[in-house]
């Protein structure tokens, strides 16, 4: 059977690593890249694996990079601190390890929580991510934020979900806000993106509308409504700070 790495970049993710790790035991090797946390973060880390690595922080993908320097597994893993392997994805994915099936990926859906709902729509699930590849195509690309493999190869769908617990709290939710709005704003000026009043205007209008009505956000509760204005909110922030960035580099 192939070998499987698993990565995971962590900082000041003390409450939530140790049901990450927990979750992925069976994995060969776990690789954990964690930038100065100081809280307990890397002393669990290193109950469950020996591959713990403290670095500074190069952003998302590149520290995402560093950490498949140090795999040795024929296939990668990647998860996020704040998510869970459940055992039926973990037994599916022992099976792609077992049995050549000429695919060089596969895209897992995810199964993601907001202030303590699974939301169901919104455009949310199934959400498939590519998050398992053959180590010889693995490779993060140079987004800030929302980084992901490229990929070129053949790839699949597995059946079984990531579990996601994004925010468990609104607290959480805008501790991150401000951060992927400002690292959005980078990836748009990298890709010559110019700031238009429309975009303000109405993308934000538009995000909402298709969230909770088309996408059936209405469906998810209070939650659903919450993620919805919030998503509108992101875009709103995002085009602003496009403005604004655009503003200071004509001054």
């Amino acid at each position: 059977m192939k070998r499987l790495s698993v990565i995971i970049i962590t900082l000041n993710e003390e409450h939530n690593i140790r049901e990450c790790l927990e979750s992925v035991t069976w994995a060969d090797e776990i690789v954990v890249m964690d930038s100065h946390s100081t809280d307990k973060t890397r002393t669990i880390a290193r109950e469950y694996t020996q591959h713990v690595y403290d670095v500074d922080w190069q952003g998302y993908a590149a520290t995402k990079n560093l950490a498949l320097e140090k795999t040795t597994g024929d296939w990668v893993l990647w998860i996020d601190a704040d998510e869970r392997v459940t055992d039926e994805l973990a037994q599916t994915i022992k099976k792609v390890l077992e049995n050549d099936s000429g695919s060089n990926g596969y895209e897992i859906p995810r199964k993601a929580y907001f202030l303590g709902c699974w939301i169901k729509h919104c455009g949310w699930y199934p959400g498939y991510v590519l998050r398992l590849v053959q180590r010889s195509h693995a490779q993060f690309d140079e987004q800030n934020v929302h980084e992901g493999f490229q990929f070129s190869g053949r790839h699949r769908q597995l059946p079984f979900p990531l579990i996601h617990y994004t925010d468990r709290n609104i607290e959480h939710y805008f501790n991150k806000y401000n951060r992927y709005t400002s690292l959005a704003v980078q990836d748009m000026l990298t890709k010559g993106k110019s700031f238009r009043l429309l975009d303000l205007m109405f993308r934000p209008m538009f995000v909402f509308l298709k969230m909770y009505i088309f996408k059936r956000g209405f469906l998810d509760g209070l939650q659903g409504f919450i993620l919805c204005t919030f998503s509108a909110s992101y875009v709103f922030t995002k085009y602003a700070k496009l403005w604004e960035a655009q503003q200071r580099s004509t001054d």
